[in-house]
């Protein structure tokens, strides 16, 4: 332990001024006035450059985002327009479906006397081949 307290001083000693291993601190100086003034001006003048820096950029993102409603404002109006047309075309088509309509159905009404008319003219072939089968056979006789 001797030789560990041996490069430390003792309590409430002077540390050795000669002893290398030992800083002393220097008393701090103030700047002259000048420097300070020159010092507050400068930042002053960097700090103004900053603020209107970013408040340029935030303008800019204003006018940006203005810019782009506008923009947006103007599709949703050519996209108001073509749904109004759309709705128009649809409404004219839907009168013109209504004004077929009992065409529509009177076309139904004969495809379906057409379909039965087929369905006689088959049964009545199928009869005609069997009467012809019974004439043959009574002809052979």
């Amino acid at each position: 332990m001797a030789t560990a307290a041996e490069g430390l001083p003792e309590a409430g000693a002077q540390p050795a001024k000669q002893d290398p291993a030992v800083e002393t601190a220097e008393e701090a100086k103030e700047p002259a006035e000048a420097d300070i003034n020159e010092l507050c001006k400068d930042m002053f003048s960097k700090m103004a450059t900053y603020l209107t820096g970013e408040l340029t950029a935030t303008s800019e993102d204003y006018k940006l985002l203005e810019n782009m409603n506008k923009l947006t404002s103007l599709k949703y109006l050519e996209m108001k327009d073509i749904a109004i047309n759309i709705s128009r075309n649809l409404k004219d088509l839907n009168q013109k479906y209504a004004a077929l309509q009992p065409y529509l159905e009177q076309i139904n009404l004969i495809e379906e006397q057409v379909a039965a008319l087929e369905q006689a003219a088959y049964k009545l072939d199928a009869y005609s081949k069997k009467l012809e089968a019974k004439y043959k056979k009574l002809e052979k006789r």
